[in-house]
Formats: structure tokens, C-alpha cells, sequence
């Protein structure tokens, strides 16, 4: 019923920033609906956690199919407000970081390209102690990142936990991130890039991972990294997931995907634009349907796609960001909880 409403008013111009795309699109997004989604703060939540019976109370309705959404749709505000209070997954809250956004999203297609808007409320500054000048990305006031899969589980658990199954309790920043002797001590430093700490990785990547912890084994499974050889099938199976994102300072746009590591570069492109005006970010993206770069997600209209979505707003970094939930990206499709129309 939320995204059915949020769709008429945007027809009516309520949410408006201006109909006309300015990202190299004609698109009129006046008639265009849009579905509301809430990003919140997830602290320091990974696939571990979601996998512990202990830490996560809903480990065995989500083994048995459900989707995070199943459960906790229409209570992302409550688990940002929870999370950001110190109460649980969050050991250092920031004091006055907002817990959630609201963000209105709208898709829509031709026969070449997929074209989305998203737009959301601007905050006031909150500087960090932890960081230099109070920002952890100076460069960049506002960071957005797309993450798209197939819908034939190739990437186990991406239709249910979209990309929760890219996080890990072992990635920088997280409560069990490798330090950087440790790292670069590793026979891992010559495969992977250890630039910015463990990046995001998937199961399809690694020979094992710990969920559980128990008897002195650490959880996750940064270093339990397969052969090259293995990696490259996944990848030619396409068992990774397509990783688009934009950085509103430099006004960079990133194509690239996560296997064994998060990689920014080598897909086939994707456009993006961003304003912040009257307190509000608009932020358009125009990427073409099919590709044959690795990497790349190529989009048949009569399918579906599992995506998600997050944002670093006011200069943050790494695990302090906005994430919705997974959702199913549709063409023409009434079904879809993100349906892009056709134009």
C-alpha cells in the first residue's frame, strides 16, 4: 500500500525535483511510479550474524526460505533507531547520526537501457570523532551503490538476503577485521587487494566460511580463498554480484563486481548524475541492458532480479552507511517490488 501511494503522489508531482532526466535519458519521471524504501543503519550485522541461531532469532525461517523482507518490511525505522541507540549490533554509535532514510525510487526501461532516480532527504553535517576533520570520505559528501544479482540462486542466499550475503564479520572495519600486519603477512596479499582492508566477498569465493565460532575457530572466511581457477568459473557462471556506484564529490561512476573481493572497475559502464538541491539528493543512473564484460549482469525484461541498495551520506565510509533490504527488480511488471515501466 506504501509504494501503491508513493507512486500516485509522484504522479502528481509531489516528490518532483523536475521531470526531466538530466543524465543523458529523456525519461519523464512524472508518470513514472516509485516504490518508498526505508535505508537503515545496519552497524555491525553480517552474514554470520544472520546465520547464528544465537545472534538471529529468525535463522530458521530465513534457512526455510523467507526473505529478510518477509519479516522485517515496514520495520527498518525501528532496527535503524535500535542499532543506532548502542542497544545491539553497534558498539560506538555515532551521537546524531540519522538511523534510516527514506528514499523514493523510480525504474524504468527502453529497449537498450535501464534507467532509475532515486532521491532522498539531505542531513545536517555530524562531525566523527574518529576521523580526521570530523569526515570519514572528505571527497565525497554522498556515496550510492547498486547491487544486482540473478534470481536463479547462483549466489546462494542473494534472492533472500540481497547483498547482506557480501558482508561478513571479517571485512574492515567489523568486529573481527584482520590488521594489517596480519594482512600483509598473508600469502593472500599477491591474490587479493589489501588496500582498504578485507573488502566484501562471497561464499562462492571461499573454500569455507565459520558462521558459528565454536571450538577457537574464527568466524568468517577472508583467508580461505579458492584456486584461480575456481574463481574464474564462478565468475563465468555467474555466481558474483554486479556492484554499481556513484561518488557525488568527484561525480566517479563505478562499474564492477563482487567474488573473492570487491572490484570497482572492468564492467561495461554506467552513467550517473547527481544534484543536492532544496535539501534533497537526486541521483539518476542509466546503464545499458546487456553486456558481455565479466562481471556485468546482462537483463532480459521478462525476468526478474534481486537488488539492493546503499548509501554513505555526510562523508562516510565502509560499514557506517544506509542499506535497504533485498528487493526484486521487474520490467512491465506489476509483481515486482520495483517494476521499471517502459518508455
Amino acid at each position: 500500500m506504501k509504494r501503491q501511494m508513493i507512486g500516485i503522489l509522484l504522479a502528481l508531482g509531489v516528490f518532483s525535483q523536475g521531470a526531466v532526466a538530466t543524465g543523458g535519458s529523456n525519461i519523464d519521471w512524472s508518470g513514472v511510479p516509485a516504490a518508498e524504501i526505508t535505508l537503515f543503519y545496519p552497524g555491525e550485522s553480517s552474514m554470520e550474524w544472520i546465520l547464528k541461531g544465537s545472534d538471529h532469532s529468525g535463522k530458521r525461517a530465513f534457512m526455510k526460505g523467507d526473505r529478510c523482507l518477509d519479516c522485517h518490511e515496514d520495520e527498518e525505522v525501528m532496527i535503524g533507531d535500535l542499532i543506532m541507540s548502542g542497544k545491539k549490533l553497534e558498539p560506538d554509535p555515532i551521537t546524531g547520526k540519522r538511523a534510516s532514510i527514506a528514499v523514493n525510487i523510480q525504474a524504468a526501461h527502453d529497449s537498450e537501457h535501464l534507467y532509475m532516480r532515486f532521491q532522498w532527504p539531505d542531513a545536517e553535517h555530524v562531525p566523527v570523532a574518529f576521523a580526521d576533520g570530523g569526515k570519514m570520505d572528505p571527497e565525497n559528501p554522498v556515496k550510492l551503490a547498486i547491487m544486482l544479482a540473478t534470481d536463479d540462486e547462483k549466489v546462494e542466499f542473494a534472492e533472500r538476503a540481497g547483498c547482506w550475503q557480501t558482508c561478513h564479520i571479517d571485512a574492515s572495519s567489523m568486529p573481527l577485521a584482520p590488521d594489517a600486519a596480519t594482512l600483509g603477512g598473508s600469502p593472500l596479499a599477491d591474490s587479493l587487494n589489501f588496500t582498504s582492508g578485507v573488502t566484501k566477498y562471497l561464499k562462492e569465493s571461499r573454500t569455507e566460511i565459520e558462521i558459528e565460532g565454536k571450538d577457537g575457530k574464527t568466524r568468517g572466511g577472508w583467508d580461505k580463498l579458492k584456486d584461480a581457477g575456481e574463481i574464474q568459473a564462478a565468475l563465468d557462471d555467474g555466481q558474483f554480484m554486479d556492484l554499481l556506484r556513484y561518488l557525488s564529490g568527484t561525480g566517479k561512476s563505478e562499474d564492477g563486481y563482487i567474488l573473492a573481493e570487491r572490484v570497482m572497475s572492468g564492467g561495461q559502464g554506467v552513467e550517473f548524475s547527481g544534484s543536492l538541491s532544496d535539501g534533497t539528493w537526486t541521483v539518476e543512473m542509466k546503464r545499458k541492458l546487456t553486456s558481455d564484460k565479466p562481471g556485468d549482469i546482462s537483463m532480459a525484461t521478462d525476468q526478474l532480479y534481486n537488488i539492493g541498495f546503499a548509501i554513505h551520506d555526510d562523508y562516510s565510509n565502509r560499514r557506517y552507511h544506509h542499506v535497504s533490504l533485498g528487493f526484486k527488480l521487474g520490467f512491465d511488471n506489476e509483481d515486482a517490488e520495483i517494476n521499471a515501466v517502459g518508455k
